[in-house]
């Protein structure tokens, strides 16, 4: 339904009785001015410039959220780096720092449990390496008669393969174990000191090194602080001058298309039955606004609707009557803007009629020149400047109501302009209804 809502504003643009009210929008405004697409360079340039000083501004706000450290802070973040440097470990090599300490902990019973096993895998008699040798002996002779047997066999001379392994290795922990007393205190103190820093930094000793890298960036931003700081300063000033000048040269651009487009509306007031009006679009340039998407303008809709009175806002000088006529001569003035295909004009003649009802009519066909317009009107002079009408009707009874809409035929127009004209149809009501038509489409 959103994709389809925005399709249809692509599509069918309407304009209702309050239409007029689009006129001071701002961002109405400057579609008006910047839709016609004889500025879209600069349009873009301006884009750019500011998408530029934005990130710039961002940049800077994030710096200036980065509290400078004092010149106490700045000394003991340093020192802690240091006392860090000095200790702090990875975590896996503070695992094998611990794999050490307990083993030399408990060194003296582990190395006498070794010397013991070793000594019973050692033993002449009765140790388990011959005992599996006389198992061996007695089985290999029927390992081929039956298949259990066999695989007892096979499992015993692995085991035996095992056990010589097993035993060579006991050998060597035993060759390389050192029962150094001042190892294992030199342990102590270094665990110990690992602890008390991972207190200190409310963490485990073996992240200790992550702890480090984050104090020191933290000490290298603030160092380049200052640096960084300057650096940036002299970019946005460098960005806001680029943003400037391309809304300055934005600004150049609209006002030729602002005056323009007050002269072209200006001309079509005094159709519209508004002789010595007239309409200016007060574009305003200001270099001291903050950067936006706009620009540096600000841009205004002043009126006259009668002679020799000076130009007011829209809004309080014009009557609802004059704003929905000034409204329409906007929009044939602004055609040009890619207005969508179908314009739905909902009683933009009311409150006039007589030639100011004529020159609405030949407006309205000069819009669906370009695309294609709507209009539901009750003056005969409008209607007849269609090139297709059709007759809305409205009929109730007790349980419904109903509305019929049917395109009218050549004669039926006739008749239905003759209504719009006097209400009774007569030969004379025809006749005029009839001249009216010819002379419209003579025009058109």
């Amino acid at each position: 339904l959103a994709q389809l809502q925005e399709l249809g504003e692509s599509l069918v643009e309407i304009h209702g009785q309050n239409e007029h009210m689009r006129l001071v929008r701002t961002d109405e405004l400057f579609h008006l001015i910047d839709g016609s697409g004889t500025h879209d360079a600069q349009l873009k340039a301006l884009e750019t410039a500011f998408n530029a000083w934005r990130d710039v501004e961002q940049e800077m706000r994030e710096l200036q959220a980065e509290a400078p450290l004092e010149a106490g802070e700045l000394d003991l973040l340093r020192f802690q780096i240091e006392e860090l440097e000095n200790a702090a470990l990875t975590a896996e090599a503070y695992e094998q720092l611990e794999a050490e300490h307990r083993l030399l902990a408990r060194g003296s019973d582990l190395m006498l449990s070794l010397e013991n096993a070793l000594e019973l895998m050692q033993a002449e008699e009765g140790s388990v390496s011959s005992q599996i040798q006389q198992l061996l002996g007695a089985l290999t002779p029927a390992a081929s008669l039956d298949r259990d047997i066999g695989n007892a066999a096979k499992a015993l001379e692995e085991a035996g393969i095992n056990f010589e392994e097993a035993r060579g290795s006991l050998q060597t922990a035993v060759s390389r174990m050192e029962m150094s007393p001042e190892r294992l205190s030199e342990l102590d103190r270094t665990i110990g000191q690992l602890h008390d820093l991972g207190r200190k930094h409310r963490t485990e000793p073996g992240r200790l090194l992550e702890v480090m890298q984050r104090l020191q960036q933290r000490c290298e931003r603030a160092d380049n602080l200052e640096i960084r700081k300057q650096k940036l300063i002299k970019a946005r000033a460098q960005q806001l001058q680029l943003y400037r000048q391309a809304a300055k040269d934005l600004h150049q651009a609209r006002a030729g298309r602002a005056q323009a487009l007050s002269q072209s509306v200006t001309e079509l007031m005094q159709v519209l039955g508004m002789e010595g009006g007239q309409f200016q679009l007060q574009l305003e340039y200001d270099d001291s606004m903050k950067p936006n998407r706009r620009g540096d303008n600000r841009i205004d809709p002043l009126v006259s609707a009668n002679p020799g009175m000076p130009v007011g806002p829209l809004r309080k000088v014009a009557s609802g009557g004059e704003l929905s006529r000034i409204s329409l001569a906007v929009k044939v003035a602004s055609a040009a803007g890619q207005p969508a295909p179908t314009q739905v004009f909902d009683e933009v003649d009311a409150g006039i009629g007589g030639d100011t009802a004529n020159a609405v009519g030949r407006l309205l066909q000069n819009v669906a020149g370009q695309g294609q317009a709507l209009c539901v009107t009750h003056l005969a002079q409008v209607a007849v400047c269609a090139d297709h009408q059709f007759q809305v009707k409205k009929s109730a009874d007790k349980q419904s109501t109903r509305v019929e809409t049917r395109r009218l035929e050549s004669a039926e127009r006739i008749d239905e302009i003759a209504r719009m004209l006097g209400g009774r149809l007569s030969d004379q009501s025809r006749a005029h209804a009839s001249e009216l038509l010819n002379s419209a489409l003579t025009t058109h």
